[in-house]
């Protein structure tokens, strides 16, 4: 297998010369970066990526910290950092937690020993006071609003986004609103905004009227015999996925259900929906990892009627 040295003997350049080739260095004459080239070619030369990164002490991965792969939220959210992280030559390496407290602080332990350049935390397990202590070893960038730490964030407008929902639900003359939500253990901060929102708006919400870990499609069978218990009459999903499925279970008196992300089945089925542009998120998060920013975007959300 060829090496650098077989091509700088070649082309008679120095080994120097041909590092800087390599490694797409600007102040090399375009004739000699020719000839490099075209050796590199002839002799089927492929640089040892791994070996480049160690020197410049980097990795060209970067961690991915998500709860699960299987929910529309965190998909759409992935698939705005991978195409960032692959326009920029990163690999990216997803650690799914499950909200498991001590695998997250396995997978931080990890960073802290270089194996990632930098993490992109979609939503935490822990308290932003775990992760504070890793920050001395690269960047970490939350996907979630963190309003008092000094830490870089790209959030939704979750907030807004929930006022809105709510005060459709009123508008439409909804009187008793239920609503679904993901972990029951370790309560989320997002989930705790939803409730107060719904308390704002809704002076007398009940919640009770909550479905608590409806996550995927499948839960929202359950989720449907929950809320014809309950006699919902509007419901505030926790995705489109989960609210299609509540609708396919009503064949009489449906109650006006409202989802999130914008998938095509809320237009197919006619829902209204909340798109919180995920993608758009997510390549934000890289592109602050990437260039080194210290700062807290919000993303603005749209509120689809139907």
């Amino acid at each position: 297998m060829a090496n650098i040295r077989d091509i700088a003997k070649i082309t008679g350049y120095s080994v120097s010369t041909i590092s800087r080739v390599i490694n797409n260095h600007p102040y090399v004459d375009d004739k000699k970066r020719a000839k490099v080239l075209e050796v590199m070619a002839e002799l089927n030369y492929v640089p040892n990526r791994s070996a480049q990164n160690l020197s410049y002490g980097k990795t060209k991965n970067i961690g991915v910290i998500l709860p699960f792969v299987n929910h529309d939220y965190y998909d759409q959210m992935l698939s705005g950092i991978m195409q960032a992280a692959f326009d920029h030559g990163y690999q990216i390496s997803l650690l799914p937690t499950n909200y498991d407290q001590k695998l997250e602080k396995r997978y931080l332990a990890e960073f802290s020993k270089r194996s990632f350049d930098g993490l992109i935390v979609t939503t935490k397990a822990n308290s932003i006071q775990v992760f504070l202590d890793y920050l001395q070893y690269g960047p970490i960038i939350f996907c979630e609003e963190i309003p008092n730490a000094d830490v870089s964030c790209v959030y939704i407008n979750l907030k807004n986004s929930l006022k809105e929902a709510f005060s459709y639900l009123k508008e439409r003359g909804v009187t008793h609103p239920g609503m679904t939500l993901g972990r029951s253990k370790n309560i989320s901060h997002n989930s705790e905004l939803s409730i107060r929102i719904a308390k704002e708006i809704y002076p007398d919400f009940d919640e009770a009227n909550i479905f608590w870990d409806c996550i995927v499609a499948e839960d929202g069978i359950q989720a449907a015999r929950f809320f014809k218990k309950q006699k919902v009459d509007g419901i505030l999903t926790f995705g489109d996925s989960i609210a299609a499925t509540i609708l396919q279970q009503y064949k009489t008196n449906k109650p006006l259900v409202i989802g999130r992300e914008n998938l095509l089945i809320s237009e197919v089925m006619g829902f209204s929906t909340i798109d919180h542009h995920l993608a758009e998120c997510g390549k934000k998060a890289f592109e602050t990892f990437y260039h080194h920013k210290q700062e807290k975007i919000c993303i603005p959300h749209h509120f689809i009627k139907r």
